[in-house]
């Protein structure tokens, strides 16, 4: 099997091609990456909001007992 590029410099020239070719990599990379970071700090979001949720659930049953007695 034969590498299409001599040197790492024409890989990154790509063949005179480099701006579209690494812009366009840039386009794809950059988005899929802030993707992935939304992602995780909204799943983090939402896990602190569950645990608040049940904590004041928990709370408010602890209320209801000394309450009731």
């Amino acid at each position: 099997m034969n590498s299409a590029f001599t040197s790492w410099a024409d890989f990154f020239a790509m063949g005179g091609y480099a701006f579209y070719v690494w812009l366009a990599v840039a386009f794809t990379v950059i988005p899929l990456l802030g993707l992935v970071l939304h992602t995780c700090f909204q799943h983090r979001s939402i896990l602190n909001g569950v645990e608040r949720q049940q904590a004041r659930e928990q709370r408010i049953r602890a209320q209801k007992q000394t309450e009731g007695m």
